[in-house]
């Protein structure tokens, strides 16, 4: 997968998974784009780590849900390299709500989530498309969830927001072809800080716990086994479009019915 001189947007990279998606595209060459919305010291640090890698870096604070920041970002990235080759549409937020209080989300929740998680790679892949059709190719790659598929995780209405963009992806993916891929990536459980500030220490730890148990694979994902599809889609996978890709360590397939011998 050698991405050496391509130029690779990711929203909400100052830490965790987009963090690590964009070093790991700047190890294989690409050129990023560092995005964050208030974390201005890890997107430093996140900057720092590719620019040691040896590629050309910007960092653009932008809200994905806010359109002109996204057309500024896109805008920025062309005045710089002239070319867009990669989206990586990471951004995301949530509220954590047990799903039976329903009296826990309030209209204001869920259009703020949707903002960010829906809307917000709609208009981040609405503002680099041009670029990528005029140039004749270009990837665009999407952080879903899990919780999209399986109507689990933080909160209901962000469980809602991430099969929205799930299916978003294949609408995109039919209206964007040929030039322009668009795939999505589910992670489970992710070790990551924002999971944990979420959850709190003891039940992050207890949840981290039960999903290592619980799957074939006997592991709680971290960012770089997310980020290893991520990159795949973007850089390889050329004849792969409107693919939802799960990478939950088999979560998703339930409780082993195996009995032990």
């Amino acid at each position: 997968m050698d991405g050496k001189g391509k130029v690779a947007i990711v929203t909400g990279s100052a830490t965790g998974v987009g963090a690590e998606v964009a070093r790991q595209l700047a190890a294989r060459g690409c050129n990023v784009v560092i995005n964050y919305t208030k974390s201005e010291a890890e997107a430093k640090e996140a900057e720092a780590a590719c620019k040691a890698l040896g590629v050309e870096t910007l960092m653009v604070q932008a809200d994905v849900s806010v359109d002109a920041d996204c057309r500024r970002m896109a805008q920025a990235a062309l005045d710089k390299w002239g070319r867009i080759d990669v989206l990586v549409n990471n951004a995301g937020t949530s509220k954590f709500v047990a799903h039976h209080d329903l009296e826990g989300l309030t209209a204001e929740d869920f259009q703020r989530i949707y903002a960010v998680n829906v809307i917000g790679p709609y208009q981040m892949t609405r503002a680099v498309a041009p670029a990528m059709q005029k140039q004749g190719a270009g990837s665009v790659v999407n952080v879903s969830s899990l919780a999209g598929v399986r109507g689990v995780g933080s909160s209901i209405a962000y469980a809602a927001s991430k099969g929205a963009l799930n299916n978003m992806t294949m609408s995109l993916a039919r209206a964007l072809g040929p030039e322009i891929r668009v795939n999505t990536v589910c992670p489970g459980f992710i070790d990551t800080r924002w999971l944990r500030s979420g959850l709190g220490d003891e039940t992050f730890e207890k949840l981290r716990a039960s999903v290592a148990k619980a799957n074939p694979l006997k592991e709680a994902s971290t960012p770089v086994e997310v980020a290893e599809p991520i990159v795949y889609f973007a850089l390889s996978a050329r004849h792969t479009t409107g693919e939802t890709l799960l990478v939950d360590a088999g979560t998703h397939l339930g409780a082993s019915m195996r009995v032990e011998r």
